[in-house]
């Protein structure tokens, strides 16, 4: 069995990370980097941390608009597939790369494998929702991490090929060893700062959710930690909001997966935006304060370990200040990788 897997952005590399090894014990993998996360920090560094297998192709598409970013990948993808050939191509989560992945596969008949299938945030305004769908809908094998996800599908009609496996990414978080010297390196404390992350389009794209937020931290107890993505850098100098950020924010560049897991694991609490960093939070049994008006993680919300904030100043003060999230850790799965390279197996092993 050949599966040519598509990947291009960071929780992706995360979760081929985990899912790669048991693959290629057993069957042929072709990996694709489509380019989509092109800074060393958002894609060599995992590559190296996660020993992920040196991409076969590098497709360097680099960023720009939806439409042409994805275009280029499917003029990239296509030669590809049909010098190839394989049983299946394999995508990831919701990113563009994923959407190309499964549009270049599904025009030329090629059964598409969807990890992460069936999460929804029910806002079609964000890239990622329209991705997601697109990708579950043109899939032949649907991998869900939650009944949640495996529901939704169910009422979008998707029942053939659905498989409730577990999020692969429970199995990465709990064999990352810690930074050891990270958190003294950076003069912080266990349990005694606030990590951060923004990087949504909805967030950095709009001054005022941006100012919101930035708002937001000036009374949000520090130290703050905040690792902050390439193109939230660039909006925060575009908007001029550079006056605007609190003295207790400690301003990082981006993090290898292990350093951001140390600084997740010890975090007092964390903000964010980020799918992955709110799953890996609550796995990790640390509150999470979610800087939208809804997340693809409902049952985060309904237990009460993740709390949505929005970008609304004292709605994240307030949240925070109350101590809304709890820190009740998950129950993680053990081989959602086992179970979905067994199904490929059975369904497209010759």
């Amino acid at each position: 069995m050949k599966v040519v897997t598509v990947v291009g952005a960071r929780p992706q590399f995360i979760k081929a990370g985990v899912v790669s090894p048991v693959l290629r014990a057993r069957a042929a993998e072709v990996l694709v980097h489509t380019g989509q996360h092109y800074d060393a920090q958002l894609s060599d560094i995992f590559f190296r941390q996660l020993s992920i297998p040196r991409p076969d192709y590098q497709l360097a598409v680099g960023s720009d608009h939806h439409g042409a970013q994805t275009g280029r990948m499917l003029m990239g993808l296509e030669p590809i597939l049909l010098d190839e050939r394989p049983d299946v191509v394999m995508i990831y989560g919701d990113t563009n790369s994923t959407l190309a992945g499964a549009l270049a596969a599904a025009k030329l008949g090629i059964p598409v494998a969807h990890v992460e299938a069936g999460l929804r945030s029910f806002n079609r305004a964000m890239p990622e929702e329209i991705n997601r769908i697109v990708a579950d809908h043109m899939a032949s094998r649907l991998y869900c991490p939650t009944p949640a996800s495996q529901a939704n599908l169910a009422r979008e009609g998707i029942t053939a090929g659905v498989i409730l496996t577990g999020d692969v990414m429970d199995e990465l978080v709990v064999r990352i060893e810690p930074v050891a010297y990270l958190l003294q390196s950076m003069g912080v404390r266990a349990c005694e700062y606030t990590l951060v992350t923004v990087h949504r389009q909805e967030n950095t794209d709009d001054r005022n959710r941006l100012a919101g937020i930035l708002d937001a931290l000036m009374k949000v107890p520090g130290p703050i930690l905040w690792p902050i993505h390439p193109r939230t850098r660039q909006r925060l100098i575009d908007y001029g909001l550079g006056s605007r950020m609190p003295d207790a924010v400690h301003r990082l560049e981006p993090l290898g997966y292990a350093e951001m897991i140390t600084l997740e694991r010890y975090a007092a609490q964390i903000l964010t935006d980020s799918g992955g960093v709110q799953r890996e939070a609550a796995a990790l049994g640390v509150p999470v304060y979610i800087l939208r008006q809804e997340t693809e993680w409902v049952e985060l919300v309904e237990s009460e370990r993740a709390v949505l904030v929005g970008t609304d100043p004292l709605a994240i003060v307030d949240a925070v200040s109350q101590g809304k999230a709890k820190p009740y850790p998950l129950v993680l799965e053990t081989n959602p990788s086992e179970r979905i390279v067994q199904d490929l197996i059975e369904q497209y092993a010759k």
